[in-house]
């Protein structure tokens, strides 16, 4: 159960936002990004994933269904955020990512990005659509057909 609790989005963003502040710490190889568009641009993709986590959860609790991503769904949520993407919460972790990178001017872990990428579509978005699939059917076609899974 301990594990289970361990396997979670949040705590993987802080594995990897670790990784990337340890290279900018330890390996800076005279590589840098800093300066005040840099800052900038950090600054709003922290706040877009934070903001789109917010919205999903509050969409989520609104339609009175699980936040946690190893549980299947009371129901299948399409409205608000989740018009957009089907994954506005895994979203907002690689936005946040990626802030944090450009923010610890951590250039040479740039690449955690897709490789977070893939590990969140293995660990937790394909497991969670064949829940969704199985559960809810030809509702969940219907959606997955109209709504991307990123952007």
């Amino acid at each position: 159960m301990t594990l289970r609790l361990l396997d979670l989005p949040p705590v993987w963003l802080l594995g990897f936002a670790a990784l990337a502040w340890v290279q900018a710490q330890v390996l800076p190889m005279g590589m840098s990004l800093e300066g005040p568009l840099t800052d900038l641009l950090s600054g709003i993709l922290i706040g877009a994933g934070l903001l789109l986590m917010m919205l999903a959860v509050t969409e989520l609790r609104r339609h009175k269904t699980t936040l946690w991503p190893h549980e299947t769904a009371q129901s299948l949520v399409q409205t608000g955020i989740f018009k957009r993407t089907r994954n506005p919460i895994y979203l907002g972790d690689v936005l946040i990512l990626a802030g944090l990178i450009l923010r610890f001017d951590a250039v040479l872990a740039l690449p955690l990005v897709p490789i977070f990428v893939w590990l969140l579509e293995r660990r937790f978005v394909i497991p969670e659509e064949n829940r969704l699939r199985r559960t809810f059917r030809a509702d969940f076609a219907r959606y997955q057909g109209k709504t991307r899974r990123w952007v």
